[in-house]
């Protein structure tokens, strides 16, 4: 009997300890487009420096890809991931296929470049083994430039366009030892993009501080740099904010700021990237999310 009361006992006091001190509150952030122009890899930069833990995609079409790879083996803090990319939306600043043009030709426009949106793209019937053939090569391609590589993800959503592409990606996530964003279970957090450009630091520190415990919490940014290259680029796609520029230096603004970055390192905080995740939980354990 005394056994069992020292049970009872043991079992109350863990009960209320894990009450006093919950498990931390996973917050991963995942900044997009790096290696897209100069300006976002000056940002992106600002980032690492502060040596949160952080994950980075990187855009291996992109002309900026090279600066890109040189920045991100300098800091031990950023997980790598490749920003699949079938998509070129800028009007004066156009980019096509690591494979080129003529391998993939279903993939690009009259010019070789990729198409500017998703609909344009499968408007236009792209094959399915030139779309793997395609996305094999951006991950090779950085890999040979030297980079560690963690997880996928896809540009404006058009490799996960449809199941029979989707499952290209996660046969190349397999076959690169790599997951994919969002399939560990992750919360989105609508981050400050759409936000007004004063406000981004308040609606990004609101959402912080209102986060439950449970799945990991991730924010997706676009950073840049308030710059004449970045104001330059327009947005071929209806729907896009205006003022590209201004929201992106913003965004990295509110990411800096000391008021965001103290809330970050609260212990009801835990602050991860996607190469912890698959340490912790394991490429085993990934699951194609229901519904994106």
């Amino acid at each position: 009997m005394r056994n069992v009361f020292l049970s009872l006992a043991l079992l109350v006091t863990i009960t209320v300890t894990n009450a006093q001190n919950p498990e931390p509150i996973r917050v991963l952030i995942r900044c997009d487009d790096i290696g897209m122009c100069h300006s976002v890899n000056m940002a992106a930069e600002k980032v690492l420096k502060t040596g949160m833990p952080v994950s980075m995609s990187v855009m291996t079409p992109c002309p900026w890809f090279s600066e890109a790879v040189e920045m991100l083996k300098k800091y031990p803090n950023v997980s790598v991931g490749i920003h699949l990319t079938l998509n070129a939306e800028w009007k004066q600043y156009r980019w096509g296929p690591v494979t080129g043009a003529a391998m993939v030709p279903s993939l690009v426009d009259s010019l070789g470049n990729f198409f500017p949106s998703r609909a344009l793209l499968y408007g236009n019937n792209p094959k399915l083994n030139e779309i793997e053939t395609e996305l094999r090569a951006q991950i090779q391609k950085a890999l040979k430039a030297g980079l560690k590589l963690d997880y996928l993800d896809y540009h404006m959503g058009a490799a996960v366009q449809t199941l029979e592409t989707r499952a290209i990606v996660e046969k190349l996530a397999k076959e690169f030892h790599l997951s994919i964003s969002r399939y560990y279970g992750e919360s989105d957090v609508e981050g400050g993009y759409g936000a007004p450009v004063a406000n981004k630091l308040d609606t990004m520190l609101t959402k912080l501080k209102a986060l439950q415990p449970g799945a990991v919490k991730l924010f997706v940014v676009h950073l840049g740099l308030d710059s004449l290259e970045m104001r330059a680029m327009e947005d071929l796609n209806p729907g896009g904010p205006r003022d590209m520029s201004r929201h992106r230096n913003a965004e990295l603004n509110a990411l800096t700021a000391p008021s965001f970055q103290q809330t970050l390192h609260e212990s009801k905080y835990r602050m991860v990237n996607y190469g912890m995740l698959n340490r912790e939980i394991g490429l085993e354990n990934l699951k194609r999310p229901p519904t994106e």
